[in-house]
């Protein structure tokens, strides 16, 4: 039956079988031989986990492209020699995190094992953390890199690693590739050093917390409109994840009184199951149903849900209409940067060196609202790591206020290189409180952005095409964008084409290519397509780097002139946004 497979996946399933793997591991595989599932095996087996832009990520299980010891035990054996090779006669210290997902803390302490026998120093999380804590800690510590091991939002079948370099962010060029190549090297399992080192793991915890949770209160701007508004009703929930550990604290530290936490998704169940949502992902209304059903209950200001690993924030808030209304990671990243604008103009902080942050699939609102407060605004690839590159670039020479993407995920200040749900909770319960302090809700806060620079709404259509069928359906589908851009969106002409890939922006009136800058700024060749029409939208084409899908993102906007209009023009953006996935055939 094995010779039915491609070459490449018959080698390695028989450097499996044949290699110094767990007996557990070989007769799993065996039984895979013997039923004839050829399905399997290919999609276990052709392809070695890669890191994106999340780092390594796959469903558990057996084989190279699937999250086990040996997996882990590769990638942490590849970033334990590139350390030793970058750090040489320095000491060097690693973080470890973990979240609550099926052997995050086996793989967790295999990795602190294969680190230690590697000669290098391992503070090891006493129990599971957020990962912005683990980004916090590496910087605290002094550590020269670190590892969480999440898969963020994704199914619980899922699981990942996540490695950070020295200032805190997750590992960017050249350090990505090079890990990539020390990984490679490994040819053999024997090469991992599996056997601990005991004397060289230290444990860590509270102490980090408290210093953590002050960096985020030492952030508050509206202390005094937290005062007034101390029974602002906020409901959270932390899907089962880590966020249970610190967002309770931090608000009842902030002052607020009435927080309402959902008991039955409140802690993890021991096996990762995440046994009352189909995903533990704030992004899905399915998700923060339950949180949302008792803010309707106890006519809450403010919902606010984290995933797993605490990174990523959702949020619902009362509407126009007095009903919970679910925001999307755009709508958030405009409020919260809009709150951080208008604090530091405020308080007289503006003084022209100052920027923002976001990613190219990103709302053009936020670009829109820096420029009114002559604040600069980068766009970087998608991924945090970019924006935790600008960060570091810009170090000592230019001010971060604030960033955000799409997805979900924001940060404030620059502590942490990563996305921050703690921090993000802790501002945006303290923007609503500083909203509800001047009559206003949040959302009327959105309405006023709207009327003010513009109403942008901001569409994803999202296709999981699974196994390797799927991700030689994407690539095809990618090349026929190349080969035959759009020439028109929902009527309007395509003016511009931006090709990450390549480096390339192609203006279709002048038939003029210049390169897109890159090496630094959060740019470097990606597998990126965007493109431009005459009225303003923005159509982006991407291939996750953690997840089989493709997405496509779909930005349009339109004048907002009076607060009753509002639904009218929302419902004529998100028609234009379903028009245009349907003359593309997006399926």
């Amino acid at each position: 039956m094995t010779t039915k497979l491609e070459p490449n996946v018959l080698e390695k399933v028989n450097s499996w079988l044949n290699g110094d793997y767990d007996i557990d591991t070989k007769q799993y595989i065996q039984k895979l031989i013997d039923d004839a599932n050829e399905t399997e095996l290919t999609d276990s087996f052709y392809k070695d986990l890669e890191f994106g832009t999340g780092g390594l990520r796959g469903l558990i299980g057996v084989g190279s492209n699937r999250m086990n010891r040996y997996t882990v035990g590769t990638a942490t054996q590849g970033l334990a020699n590139y350390l030793n090779k970058a750090f040489p006669n320095e000491e060097k210290k690693v973080a470890i995190a973990y979240d609550s997902r099926i052997k995050s803390d086996e793989f967790a302490g295999i990795i602190a094992d294969i680190f230690s026998s590697n000669g290098i120093t391992v503070y090891l999380f006493e129990a599971l953390r957020p990962t912005p804590e683990l980004s916090f800690a590496i910087r605290l510590l002094g550590c020269k890199s670190g590892v969480v091991v999440t898969a963020s939002h994704n199914p619980k079948e899922y699981n990942g690693y996540k490695a950070y370099w020295d200032d805190g962010s997750q590992v960017v060029a050249p350090h990505d590739v090079n890990i990539i190549d020390e990984v490679n090297a490994i040819q053999s399992i024997d090469d991992i050093k599996f056997e601990g080192d005991p004397s060289k793991i230290f444990k860590i915890g509270a102490e980090v917390d408290e210093k953590y949770l002050a960096h985020i209160l030492s952030l508050s701007i509206s202390k005094e409109a937290i005062a007034r508004q101390k029974d602002l009703k906020i409901v959270y929930t932390p899907l089962h994840g880590t966020g249970v550990t610190l967002v309770p604290k931090l608000l009842g530290k902030m002052g607020f009184e009435s927080v309402t936490v959902i008991a039955e998704q409140a802690e993890p169940d021991g096996n990762g199951q995440f046994p009352t949502v189909v995903y533990p992902n704030p992004e899905e209304s399915e998700a923060m149903s339950i949180a949302v059903n008792k803010a309707k209950e106890i006519d809450a200001d403010l919902v606010m849900g984290t995933d797993p690993d605490a990174d990523r924030v959702g949020i619902a808030v009362k509407n126009h209409h007095g009903e919970i209304q679910l925001l999307n990671g755009n709508q958030t990243a405009s409020v919260l940067i809009y709150y951080l604008l208008n604090a530091w103009k405020d308080a007289g902080k503006l003084t022209g060196t100052q920027f923002v942050c976001k990613t190219i699939v990103t709302t053009d609102l936020i670009d829109r609202m820096a420029a009114a407060y002559d604040v600069k605004c980068y766009n970087t690839l998608t991924g945090f790591k970019y924006i935790a590159q600008v960060i570091r670039e810009k170090e000592g020479v230019e001010q971060f206020i604030g960033g955000g993407e799409e997805s979900y995920g924001y940060l404030i200040g620059d502590a942490v290189r990563d996305k921050d749900a703690i921090a993000s909770c802790a501002m945006i319960a303290e923007l609503t409180a500083y909203a509800k302090d001047k009559g206003l809700s949040l959302f009327d806060m959105l309405m006023e952005i709207y009327k003010q620079f513009g109403f942008y709404y901001e569409g994803l259509i999202s296709l999981t095409k699974k196994g390797k069928a799927g991700a030689d359906e994407i690539q095809q589908m990618m090349a026929d964008f190349r080969a035959n851009p759009p020439k028109t969106l929902a009527g309007s002409p395509v003016i511009r084409m931006d090709d990450y890939k390549a480096l390339t922006s192609t203006d279709f009136g002048t038939h003029e290519t210049k390169k897109i800058p890159s090496g630094e700024m959060g740019i470097e060749p990606s597998n990126v397509l965007q493109f431009f029409t005459e009225d303003g939208t923005k159509f982006t084409c991407r291939p996750s780097g953690t997840e089989p899908k493709i997405k496509f993102y779909v930005g349009v906007r339109a004048e907002l002139i009076n607060n009753e209009d509002f639904d009218q023009v929302y419902a004529g953006l998100k028609d234009k946004v379903k028009g245009i996935g349907s003359e593309l055939n997006l399926k």
